[in-house]
């Protein structure tokens, strides 16, 4: 991993469309954070859908996170999150989230969701910090991991009540 990405208590965290070249940066993270990754091919499948978008933070010219999402009518749906472990902690996640919250509007998109692994508690911790609500329950969710339920996270835009 590129250590060049130390102190990161007030560096700015910028947020772009990935491209190719980010790629391998993006499969170090992937493989430092889970146990079932991601392959390069799922990214790509992913990436060359019409309807899903992915980001990437970067901290001192460094990718640090990944966010791979789908544009669904009425919900942004997150296919994968990802932050550098060392990184983690330190505000990238939010800034992450804050940029999806800021894709939402009364007009379209009005909520966010997401899964996580049951075993998955610092995912579901971080989330709920977001304002996050588990909704249900997926049983059997995963193919690498048959036995392993997922809980069904989601966001609502809070309704505006203006004058």
């Amino acid at each position: 991993m590129n250590t060049e990405v130390e102190v990161m208590v007030d560096a700015q965290v910028h947020i772009r469309w990935v491209i190719r070249r980010d790629m391998e940066e993006v499969m170090r993270i992937e493989n430092a954070c889970f146990e079932f990754p991601w392959s390069e091919e799922d990214y790509h499948r992913v990436l060359t859908d019409r309807s899903s978008i992915g980001l990437v933070a970067e901290v001192n010219e460094c990718v640090v996170a990944s966010v791979m999402y789908e544009l669904c009518p009425n919900a942004i749906r997150v296919l994968n999150f990802a932050v550098r472990p060392d990184c983690q902690r330190r505000g990238i996640g939010t800034a992450l989230v804050n940029k999806l919250k800021g894709k939402l509007s009364n007009d379209r998109r009005r909520r966010i969701t997401l899964h996580t692994r049951e075993t998955n508690i610092a995912a579901q911790k971080f989330f709920s910090s977001q304002g996050f609500r588990a909704i249900g329950i997926a049983k059997e969710f995963y193919l690498d991991s048959p036995e392993e339920d997922a809980y069904l996270f989601q966001y609502r835009l809070p309704v505006c009540t203006g004058k």
